[in-house]
């Protein structure tokens, strides 16, 4: 196995970036990127396995949705710092629904192909709405209010963060249940906007949930003191 590692010019990009394509059919399906330990599993499993750049972990293709690759072969190419794979498919690729990321012409903004599965279903909705938050960076302000708020700035969205934790706060205070509600989707969608802004996946938030959990309240504001 190391043998194998070996052959990857790992000065050059501790990164490994993975072109994925079809095994039948030829298509691209994606891109990704591999680090040592993530092609280790790969290799060993034959299932994908990549470093997700948002998430800063080791995540199995398919591990929320069910719908990983398995994969056929391997090959490097001429300057060993590029890898592609051919898979089969289970499902689609794209977190979008569709079965290939590559999706939308890029002078026309045409969209070639259509979502096959519901992505609430397969990452739930606070994953899909900050996707969907990221594809809205560099739409048109003038018809999306995502955009909008990232072509006005930091300061316009950090004081709607905090404009909306102080809605929510007037609503606990006038124990209006469904205006906490509204106020505290209001907010979450705020907060995943400026975690967007600095490309900080939720799944990070949800690691650091989990982190603590083995870890008192108390315990955990004493660590971060230190």
């Amino acid at each position: 196995m190391q043998e194998i590692l070996n052959k990857i010019d790992w000065q050059k990009c501790e990164l490994l970036p993975v072109i994925v394509q079809d095994g039948t059919s030829g298509e691209v399906l994606m891109m990704a990127y591999m680090d040592k330990q993530a092609l280790r599993l790969s290799l060993e499993t034959k299932i994908a396995h990549y470093f997700s750049r948002s998430k800063q972990r080791i995540w199995k293709k398919g591990e929320s949705s069910g719908h990983i690759q398995t994969i056929h072969s391997f090959f490097i190419d001429c300057d060993n710092d590029t890898l592609l794979i051919k898979v089969t498919q289970e499902g689609v690729a794209c977190h979008t629904g569709r079965k290939s990321c590559f999706f939308t012409e890029l002078e026309s903004g045409e969209v070639t192909s259509e979502v096959e599965v519901a992505s609430e279903a397969l990452y739930g909705v606070i994953d899909t709405l900050y996707h969907t938050i990221q594809e809205r960076k560099f739409a048109d302000p003038s018809t999306s209010w995502t955009a909008k708020l990232f072509a006005k700035g930091e300061n316009t969205i950090l004081k709607k963060v905090i404009e909306e934790a102080g809605e929510f706060t007037f609503a606990y205070k006038d124990d209006n249940e469904k205006e906490m509600i509204y106020e505290a989707a209001d907010l979450t969608y705020h907060m995943l906007v400026a975690l967007a802004a600095k490309n900080i996946a939720p799944d990070r938030i949800k690691q650091e949930l989990a982190r603590r959990f083995d870890m008192s309240g108390i315990a955990e504001k004493n660590a971060r003191a230190d």
